[in-house]
């Protein structure tokens, strides 16, 4: 494999390797490869939920046999 790196770069590994810490350009290289974070997988886009009926109607509350039939409240009249 040939890595093309920039001047600046350079200079950082030339540092690095006068500090006594490496002993070798790869060393430096792997070095900082391993320190790099994992990228996460990409999040998994979520289905569209149509209203609370579906969300209750799915896993974790599927079969807990809620009553999710609606009742109608109408406006009562208020005397004023």
């Amino acid at each position: 494999m040939t890595v093309n790196i920039t001047s600046e770069d350079e200079r950082l590994i030339h540092e690095k390797l006068r500090t006594g810490a490496f002993s070798s350009v790869e060393e430096v290289i792997h070095r900082a490869l391993v320190s790099l974070p994992t990228p996460e997988p990409p999040l998994q886009p979520m289905r569209p939920l149509r209203n609370l009926v579906d969300v209750l109607s799915e896993p974790p509350f599927a079969g807990s046999e809620l009553n999710l039939e609606r009742t109608r409240d109408y406006p009562r009249s208020l005397d004023l």
